[in-house]
């Protein structure tokens, strides 16, 4: 549904070049949410803005729906910097109708009520005022805010604020929705209830979703396929499931942290990675009475992801690595996905936390 292919921005300001992406290639499949994380300065923003066209890469090209949206931009006789006249210019608006987005800050008219606002964009499109009405209050009605249509921003809280920027972002019955760190401004719970809204309209109409965020959870929440951007680049992407069983991947390891590795001499420290059915299964006390060892669980997390169980356990082995080559293999006998963290010599991988406290 969303295909970037070399995807290239470079700002140029005050005779210096920043680089934004860097050759970004990235696939959306229909229907399906996406998420894409990183530290601030990442390139989240500019790349979700660019698969619509908000800014204009510098190189590479941008399909949605298996059309090539960089080649209706700029053809029009007469077109300004960056943007375009013309029928090619009238295109590209027709395509962008078909591509809703959600701000982070909502981008509300105070002046305007809650149903006017929903109707902006159909005004724009030149729907008449009969179905204008009719299509907000239906999309209202969607996002549970139909008793609202006469209210004001002022009058709403955070979270109705960014219900009616999604009922407004799907007026023009988009194919693809963005989210541009859309539940960032939101209370925890809030954000769930948003989070939920998202993953219900993926579900009913069939919505390909792809968002931006700073936050893991969102990720674990929602997200079907994930990838990793640092700067400007993707640097890890793939289903979550395929992310969670993959030995190395930061993704994984940041959505399921464990804890650090303990300096000592002759012991062995593990990862664990339990998916489905063996997220239910004693498998390390059975570990432990089998081999007749001490396990010692250094740190664990579970949660629900794509409505599965899944979990991560860091657990030390007593001894060197080469004394517990069985154990660990009866570990990946059973399913799981196991990675060496450390061996008696030293470390063998120190995870570096992936996003910061508070990054944006």
């Amino acid at each position: 549904m969303i295909t970037t292919t070399d995807l290239t921005k470079v700002y140029r300001s005050r005779g210096r070049e920043v680089t934004a992406l860097d050759g970004v290639d990235l696939h959306v499949r229909e229907g399906e949410v996406y998420g894409v994380v990183g530290q601030s300065g990442a390139g989240k923003s500019t790349l979700i803005r660019c698969v619509n066209l908000l800014e204009r890469p510098t190189s590479g090209t941008v399909s949605v729906a298996g059309q090539d949206l960089t080649a209706l931009a700029g053809r029009g006789r007469g077109a300004p910097p960056g943007g375009s006249w013309g029928s090619a210019g009238s295109a590209l608006r027709q395509a962008r109708s078909r591509i809703g987005m959600v701000f982070q800050h909502f981008n509300l008219l105070s002046s305007r009520t809650v149903r006017d606002n929903v109707e902006l964009p159909l005004e724009i499109l030149g729907v008449s005022g009969r179905e204008r009405t009719r299509k907000a209050l239906e999309l209202l009605e969607l996002v549970g805010l139909a008793d609202k249509a006469k209210a004001y921003p002022a009058q709403l809280s955070g979270g109705q604020k960014q219900r009616v920027g999604v009922a407004r972002a799907l007026a023009g019955d988009p194919k693809v929705l963005l989210s541009d760190e859309a539940t960032s401004a939101l209370d925890p719970e809030t954000t769930r209830s948003i989070l939920q809204l998202l993953r219900d309209l993926n579900r009913q109409l069939g919505l390909t979703v792809l968002l931006i965020t700073h936050e893991m959870d969102v990720v674990k929440t929602i997200c079907d396929s994930a990838a990793l951007m640092r700067d400007g680049r993707i640097v890890e992407s793939g289903s979550v499931s395929e992310l969670l069983a993959t030995p190395g991947s930061e993704l994984a390891r940041e959505l399921f942290p464990v804890g650090g590795v303990p300096s000592g001499e002759d012991r062995t420290v593990v990862d664990v990675t339990f998916q489905g059915e063996a997220a239910t299964k004693p498998v390390i006390s059975q570990l432990s009475r089998m081999y007749n060892i001490d396990i010692s669980i250094l740190g664990a997390a579970m949660d629900t992801v794509g409505g599965h169980q899944v979990g991560r356990m860091r657990i030390e082995l007593p001894g060197r690595f080469e004394e517990n080559v069985v154990p660990i293999g009866f570990l990946r006998e059973q399913g799981l996905q196991v990675d060496v963290a450390a061996i008696a010599d030293g470390p063998r991988a120190n995870p570096t936390p992936l996003l910061k406290e508070g990054a944006k």
